[in-house]
């Protein structure tokens, strides 16, 4: 029986910046992260080329509702006639209506970026949606896809562990790892995005991926890497950074919070970029400012909701 897995570069945004991952299993497909509607074709042209129908889906998987990650479940749940949605208790209800987080998005990116990034998002019908604890195991191919709840980027994320083919699935759980920026040693860092960064439950996300003693694990910001000890111990030091981070804001005016926390990173990061030894090429520092100021804002974000 096959235990395959396959990468699919969205090319959102850029190439080798968002990946969805294609895992069969004998008969049974399963497709982990979505990201948008504009990149379905990609994912069934990749089921495709592995001789499988969209018929032969059981599963769409998403980590959390970031869009993303879950920004094309409808169309790609639309195309795949058997298949079930799995998600975090937290984010079934946003699958099936996605109205808040349409309005959210759109209300930070503005309609028309909001269009062109994301295209359209419907909800999924109630009764193809199924919610999952923590520690849940849902049947597939040959063995069986374990769900693990992971706070710290978000409260709805889960991580998937697939013991078949050893690794685990993590979305943003376990940080950032950009083929781009490898160019001289590992450089991963953590995404801190708005809005429920929790630095405690972050570090112990890490932990309780790094503790499945998997001989990989598969990143959504990108691929399958395999030196996860490395990794970890790269965004403890990260994390441990943002939560400092996060303190120190607190001290100063809301409106310069945002600021104050992304020099600091930019800082930080051209210090790590240092110490592997990667000379940072003006494309390196446009591809880490989109991320950088994400992650000054969601630190922000907590600094104010802390201080509340």
């Amino acid at each position: 029986m096959s235990e395959t897995l396959i990468t699919i570069d969205c090319e959102y945004v850029q190439p080798d910046l968002a990946c969805a991952y294609l895992r069969v299993s004998g008969d049974e497909c399963a497709f982990i992260e979505t990201n948008t509607a504009f990149a379905v074709p990609r994912l069934l042209a990749a089921l495709a080329a592995q001789g499988r129908s969209p018929g032969d889906v059981r599963y769409v998987i998403v980590t959390h509702v970031h869009l993303d990650h879950a920004g094309g479940a409808h169309a790609l749940m639309e195309r795949c006639p058997n298949a079930t949605l799995l998600a975090h208790p937290r984010a079934a209800r946003h699958l099936i209506d996605p109205a808040k987080l349409v309005a959210g998005a759109t209300a930070v990116y503005g309609a028309e970026h909001f269009a062109a990034l994301y295209g359209s998002i419907r909800g999924v019908e109630a009764s193809r949606v199924r919610a999952l604890d923590d520690g849940a195991e849902v049947p597939f191919g040959r063995g069986v896809l374990r769900f693990i709840h992971t706070r710290g980027h978000a409260n709805h994320h889960f991580v998937v562990h697939d013991p078949a083919r050893d690794t685990v699935f993590t979305g943003d759980a376990f940080g950032l790892v950009y083929p781009q920026l490898q160019r001289a040693g590992l450089l991963a860092f953590p995404s801190t995005s708005p809005t429920d960064f929790d630095g405690p439950a972050a570090h112990a996300a890490v932990d309780r991926i790094v503790a499945l003693g998997t001989r990989s694990a598969c990143l959504t910001h990108f691929g399958e890497q395999t030196r996860l000890g490395d990794i970890a111990e790269q965004l403890h030091s990260w994390l441990t950074l943002s939560e400092a981070l996060l303190t120190e804001s607190r001290a100063r005016p809301e409106a310069e919070r945002e600021a104050f926390i992304e020099a600091r990173l930019t800082a930080a990061f051209d210090e790590e970029a240092a110490r592997v030894g990667l000379t940072l090429s003006a494309d390196d520092r446009t591809l880490v400012a989109f991320d950088r100021k994400l992650n000054a804002q969601g630190l922000a974000y907590a600094a104010g909701r802390a201080s509340a």
